[in-house]
């Protein structure tokens, strides 16, 4: 296996650039997640990893080699596609043999790495079928199998899962965790899903208009967003976002959100003190949000209005109004349940709360 590294890499279409100045690091053994929305250039990334799009500028290396201008087959690379690129005419032992014998290896080496990849992944009793005769999971299988047999430097996923329905997807979302852990890989992964980013990923790298806007380990990301997009992005439900004001009163400073006014944590003020009487955006996340409890008033107490909740079975999601604003909340199912239309007081915890720079968009805490 080998380490991945993107320098300065750009892809550009006349004046628009789709990959802009990407720099990255892919450590060997490594499970890497591109994220972001559609549009924000992480498929474009990996397919000039994979050598299926020129490089406009910019230097790719795997391991110490530098190979903007190897062809995809001398890259050392296995693809897995959203489509399965499978062929309908060839049986499973056929479709995952088949780059094998285009690189003229022996049968009898084909043969023994087709039913390696084949014990690792079930496909046992699958082998002598062809793909009109599988369900999308096990044709998602059967093309991650094709990538294994090739044993690759590097595999790199493009949105593998994403025609697939919810349970089947979370299904394989752990079998491709554990196929990683098994083989001791360096894997790529590009999905817009920030869920499959978080619960798979050693380290995330997210995208937004073609710029890298941060990386992390998932929870790094999670608790300490760099900006306002990062923060939206990841988590669900999303962030809430309120334009607020920053002010200074008694010597305490609070979030002045027009219709709520809440105290700003003691930890919080060296940081603060010098963004007095600022316009910014103050951010809560909806399992941050809790129903008061009587007895326990420290004065930020919200009173807001139940519109719709969602019951979840353990869990509810309650779509609030506070004056002009809205808000999610994420909460346990509370004794009494909260009903449309009826009025609650709710708690944000605080020491979780992030502000930012309105104009940057850019995290100030």
């Amino acid at each position: 296996m080998a380490k991945v590294t993107l320098k300065n890499l750009v892809k550009q279409y006349g004046s628009l650039k789709v990959v802009n100045e990407l720099s990255l690091e892919v450590q060997d053994k490594e499970f890497a997640v591109l994220v972001g929305p559609s549009g924000c250039g992480k498929s474009t990334a990996l397919r000039m990893i994979a050598g299926l799009e020129s490089v406009s500028s910019g230097e790719i290396y795997i391991g110490d080699a530098l190979v903007n201008d190897l062809e995809p087959k001398d890259r050392d690379i296995a693809m897995v596609f959203q489509n399965y690129a499978l062929y309908p005419h060839m049986t499973v032992r056929e479709n995952m043999g088949f780059g094998l014998k285009i690189r003229k290896l022996s049968q009898s080496e084909i043969d023994v790495r087709v039913q390696e990849a084949s014990d690792i992944l079930g496909l046992n009793e699958l082998l002598d079928r062809k793909p009109k005769e599988l369900s999308g999971g096990q044709r998602q299988r059967v093309a991650v199998g094709r990538a294994i047999v090739r044993k690759p430097k590097v595999f790199l996923f493009d949105e593998p899962l994403s025609n697939l329905d919810a349970k089947l997807r979370v299904a394989m979302r752990a079998e491709i965790s554990k196929l990683h852990k098994r083989l001791g890989a360096t894997m790529i992964y590009v999905t817009h899903d920030q869920v499959e980013a978080m619960t798979m990923a050693d380290r995330i790298f997210i995208m937004s208009k073609a710029v890298l806007q941060q990386s992390g380990v998932p929870m790094e990301v999670y608790s300490q967003p760099a900006n306002r997009f990062v923060a939206g992005f990841i988590g669900s439900p999303a962030m809430n976002f309120f334009d607020a004001r920053i002010v200074s009163e008694n010597g305490e400073l609070f979030i002045d959100g027009a219709s709520f006014k809440v105290a700003i944590p003691e930890v919080f003020r060296s940081n603060l003190e010098a963004h007095g009487a600022k316009d910014v955006v103050f951010g809560v996340r909806p399992e941050d949000i809790s129903l008061h409890q009587p007895g326990s008033d420290d004065g930020n107490t919200i009173t807001a209005k139940a519109e719709v909740v969602e019951l979840l079975g353990s869990e509810i999601f309650v779509h609030l109004t506070c004056g002009a604003h809205t808000l999610v909340a994420r909460m346990a199912v509370p004794e009494h349940l909260i009903c449309a239309g009826e009025t609650i007081q709710i708690d944000f915890k605080m020491v979780k709360t992030h502000i930012f720079d309105k104009e940057s968009s850019q995290t100030i805490i």
